[in-house]
C-alpha cells in the first residue's frame, strides 16, 4: 500500500508540475533608443529545431541556426517593406494556417499581378538538398529567398531599395548586429537570415508521427489508408494491390527530393516545361519537384499549377486520370493501363490517412508567427 501511495503522489505532483510549466518564450524584436546602441552585441547562441523521428539535418556550416539569426529571418519573412509598394511579405503567399502555402491557385503580387505557379509550402526545408522551387532553379535556400523579392510578378522590388528601407528602422539595425555582429545591412545577410528562419520551420508532430510514437491510434479507416499508401501496386492481384504512393512520397519526409513527371499532361498539351527550362535537358521536360505530403490536407490547391482543388481530385488523377507522355515516371506509366483499381471506400480510406499527416502544433506554433 505504501508503494502505491508513493506512486500516486508522484504522478499527482508530476501532472501538477507540468500543468504549471509555461511554453518556451518566443524571441521578439527589441526596439532600443539610439543612445542604447552600444548595448547591442553579437549573440551566437545556437537555436535548435525539433526533429522528432527525422534524421539530423545537414545544415550549411556557414549558416548555422542562432536564436538571433532565426529571429531576424522571421522578422524579414513578415516584413512588407520587402515589396515595392510595402503591401505584401513572404507570409502573404506562405501563410502559417495554410501550412505556409497559399490557398489561392496563383498568388497575388504587387499591382495585382498573378504568379504562374502555385506557391509551394515552406516547411521541413532543412531536409531539402536538391534545389528549390517547382523547377529547382534556386540551388540553395538562401538563393531562393531573394528571388520573390525581385520577381515582377511577386514583390517587384530591388535589393538596394529593400536595404535602404530597412536601414530607416532601428529595430533592424539592432537585429543585424545581434545576428551578424554588424549593423551593415546587405542582401547576403538578408538571404542568410531568411534561410535560417525557413530552416527552423519544421513539421514533425502529426497524428501519423504520434502513431509511430505509440501515443495515438489510427482509426480503422486511417489504418487501411496507411496500408494502401505504402502498399505496392500489383495489377495481377487487385484485391491486395496497394496505391504505392510511397514510390514518390517516400521516407519520413513524405517526398523524395526529386523532379518527376506525374502524368498531368501529354507532350502535345504541355504548356509549362518545368525542370527542362533550368537544365536545358529534354529528358526533364514536364518534370516538377515532388512536394511533401505532410500537411497536404491544408495546402490545397494541388500540383504546380493548382489544377486540383481537393484531395479527392488528386486521388482520382492517380487512380484513373494519368496521361501518357514521353517522360512520365515509369512506375506511374506501369499503372496507367488499369489505374490503381481503388474503389470508393479505398479512396476514402487513403484520404483519411493523408489527413493524419496534418500537424496542428506546427500550424499554430508562435515561433513561426508574425513577430511584430
Amino acid at each position: 500500500m505504501k508503494t502505491k501511495l508513493t506512486l500516486v503522489t508522484f504522478l499527482i505532483l508530476f501532472v501538477a508540475f507540468n500543468s504549471c510549466k509555461k511554453d518556451p518564450e518566443v524571441p521578439k524584436p527589441e526596439v532600443l533608443n539610439p543612445d542604447e546602441h552600444e548595448h547591442v552585441h553579437h549573440d551566437t547562441t545556437p537555436s535548435s529545431i525539433t526533429t522528432g523521428a527525422f534524421p539530423i539535418p545537414n545544415l550549411a556550416n556557414d549558416n548555422k541556426l542562432t536564436v538571433e539569426g532565426v529571429l531576424l529571418g522571421r522578422m524579414l519573412f513578415y516584413e512588407k517593406s520587402l515589396s515595392q509598394d510595402n503591401s505584401i511579405s513572404c507570409s502573404s503567399c506562405h501563410n502559417q494556417s495554410n501550412g505556409f502555402s497559399d490557398s489561392a491557385k496563383f498568388s497575388l503580387g504587387v499591382n495585382g499581378s498573378r504568379g504562374k505557379r502555385q506557391a509551394m509550402a515552406v516547411f521541413n526545408m532543412a531536409w531539402n538538398s536538391n534545389g528549390f522551387f517547382w523547377d529547382g532553379r534556386a540551388r540553395l535556400l538562401r538563393d531562393q529567398s531573394l528571388m520573390p523579392i525581385q520577381d515582377p510578378l511577386e514583390m517587384h522590388e530591388t535589393l538596394p531599395s529593400v536595404i535602404a528601407k530597412l536601414q530607416t528602422k532601428h529595430v533592424y539595425e539592432h537585429q543585424f548586429i545581434k545576428a551578424f555582429g554588424s549593423e551593415e545591412i546587405t542582401s547576403e545577410k538578408i538571404s542568410l537570415a531568411l534561410e535560417q528562419f525557413m530552416n527552423s520551420i519544421v513539421s514533425t508532430n502529426s497524428k501519423f508521427d504520434q502513431s509511430l510514437a505509440g501515443t495515438f491510434t489510427l482509426t480503422d479507416s486511417e489504418e487501411r489508408g496507411r496500408k494502401l499508401f505504402f502498399g505496392e501496386y500489383n495489377k495481377y492481384f487487385p484485391e491486395s494491390s496497394g496505391a504505392e504512393c510511397s514510390h514518390c512520397h517516400a521516407n519520413i519526409t513524405f517526398e523524395n527530393d526529386l523532379y518527376m513527371d506525374n502524368g498531368l499532361d501529354s507532350d502535345a498539351s504541355l504548356t509549362d516545361i518545368g525542370r527542362e527550362k533550368v537544365t536545358q535537358k529534354t529528358s526533364d521536360r514536364g518534370k516538377f519537384k515532388v512536394p511533401s505530403l505532410r500537411n497536404v490536407a491544408i495546402t490545397a490547391p494541388y500540383m504546380h499549377d493548382g489544377r486540383f482543388k481537393t484531395l479527392e481530385e488528386v486521388v482520382d488523377h492517380y487512380n484513373t486520370g494519368l496521361v501518357a507522355s514521353s517522360h512520365i515516371d515509369p512506375a506511374l506509366e506501369n499503372t496507367r493501363g488499369t489505374g490503381l483499381m481503388l474503389d470508393a471506400q479505398e479512396k476514402a480510406d487513403l484520404i483519411n490517412f493523408l489527413k493524419t499527416l496534418t500537424d496542428e502544433t506546427f500550424r499554430t506554433n508562435p515561433a513561426y508567427g508574425n513577430p511584430f
